[in-house]
């Protein structure tokens, strides 16, 4: 890291705490992965791994019903490997009864944390009650929340979004009851109920959340550079950061906020795209059963593609590819014919629209 850099690293690690401990998990540095559908899987998280920076890992949503009959050593959304430490596991559910059998599984599964999904804006989600939905369903979250209190002692989250509307007090209410019945970290996803990805993050909310509660606070939402973390932190007052689509993109986004602005020890690499597109091929090919690789290749290229001018042109190949072969070599092709092979390790994300 240049003189310069190291200088205002040190400067923010003054002014932004470099862990969070909670319960008997420390979260160092405070950046934590966003469980995100189709993504958040092994070969993503073993790519964000290898250039640091991650503070606690998060698998896809994970329904609360099926997960108790689900194999780990060939289910997509739970394989794991050695290295993937630690790691949080999102159950998604719309009742307390669901709960007990899911939280015993998350134990067999030797989990680090457990989170409740109470933010996603999923339509299909929201026809059962479960997601963003449960906070109009106050009294069922409760539940949910002090039976899975009941159920385990490890450190316990939940993730929401805004609410349906800009009155405050019902989402300050909200947090309250989730503090009081157990939950020992709340990640807050600065957007109201039906805002897309695209509308700018109501990060200042969230300092209206901090403000009602003890336990700490993450902020997600629209988080693609070092400079959004910075003023996500600034403006949200928030305890440690939640990224998302923007480690989707840039796989070592987690490593230039954690060197930056917390101070990480984090060694300063070139990247190069081709390379890490095929260690995630790789992964994909050596971990999951072939039904499995095609879908996941195509969600991480919609994403990471955007870190090439004309990348709408490789999503586009891999998107209409019928197999896992066609993509492959499709992708080769792009990349042999545009120069962009590498990019430092800072810089690269200008890329914030959906």
């Amino acid at each position: 890291m240049c003189p310069s850099c190291t200088m205002k690293a040190e400067t923010n690690a003054q002014i932004h705490p470099r862990a969070i401990q909670v319960r008997n998990l420390r979260i160092e540095p405070p950046l934590l992965l966003a469980p995100m559908a189709g993504l958040t899987h092994s070969a993503l998280r073993r790519i964000m791994i290898s250039f640091g920076g991650v503070g606690l890992l998060s698998t896809e949503m994970l329904s609360a019903r099926r997960l108790p009959t689900e194999n780990p050593r060939v289910s997509p959304y739970l394989i794991r490997s050695e290295r993937e430490d630690p790691l949080s596991y999102q159950l998604l559910t719309s009742t307390d009864e669901e709960i007990g059998r899911a939280i015993d599984a998350l134990h067999a599964l030797k989990a680090d944390a457990v989170d409740l999904n109470m933010g996603c804006p999923s339509t299909a989600v929201g026809k059962f009650g479960a997601g963003v939905m449960l906070m109009e369903r106050p009294e069922e979250a409760r539940r949910i929340v002090a039976e899975a209190r009941r159920r385990t002692t490890l450190p316990l989250s939940a993730k929401i979004r805004l609410g349906s509307d800009a009155y405050s007090g019902k989402l300050k209410t909200f947090c309250s009851m989730l503090e009081g019945e157990g939950v020992d970290m709340l990640t807050v996803h600065a957007r109201f109920k039906h805002e897309p990805f695209a509308r700018n993050p109501r990060w200042a909310y969230i300092a209206e959340i901090k403000e009602c509660i003890k336990i700490p606070v993450i902020a997600n939402g629209g988080i693609f550079s070092i400079e959004d973390a910075e003023k996500c932190l600034r403006v949200s007052g928030a305890d440690g950061l939640m990224l998302g689509r923007g480690a989707v993109i840039s796989p070592w986004l987690f490593a230039e906020i954690a060197g930056s602005v917390f101070g990480s020890d984090i060694t300063e690499r070139v990247v190069s795209l081709p390379d890490v597109y095929a260690t995630f091929l790789e992964a994909l090919n050596a971990d999951y059963r072939p039904v499995y690789h095609l879908g996941r290749l195509k969600a991480f290229t919609h994403y990471f593609a955007r870190n090439y001018k004309f990348g709408h042109s490789l999503a586009c190949r891999v998107q209409s590819s019928s197999s896992m072969e066609e993509a492959r070599e499709r992708a080769g092709t792009f990349f042999a014919n545009n120069s962009e092979e590498s990019t430092a390790m800072r810089g690269n994300n200008e890329l914030k629209s959906e």
